[in-house]
């Protein structure tokens, strides 16, 4: 699976899968990859807070599907492994720098 192929369920897959920065951010106006990132785990955030709602609201009985349910929890966890392998992916790319000798 391409992080492209989930980009349309993913916020924070659309998001990195369409960063093609041809000039510094500062230069061309575009958010920093901070930014980017800070934004993206604000999303996580929001989906995790937003599934923890709909399960609290099922279990109290309150007018909520069990299928908005499950859609809010899958929607948080594919969004939690997906920011875990970007995760994983830049602390790779900075173990990779530190093993470049100088």
């Amino acid at each position: 699976m391409d992080i492209k192929d989930i980009g349309a369920h993913v916020p924070l897959a659309a998001e990195l899968a369409g960063q093609k920065k041809t000039a510094p951010a500062a230069e061309s106006g575009e958010e920093s990859f901070g930014t980017v990132l800070k934004s993206s785990l604000d999303e996580v955030n929001r989906l995790q807070v937003k599934a923890d709602a709909a399960i609290s609201a099922l279990a109290t009985g309150e007018n909520v599907s069990l299928h908005e349910t499950m859609i809010a929890m899958e929607q948080a966890d594919v969004s939690f492994r997906l920011m875990m392998e970007v995760r994983n992916k830049i602390v790779e790319a900075y173990q990779e720098i530190l093993r470049v000798q100088v």
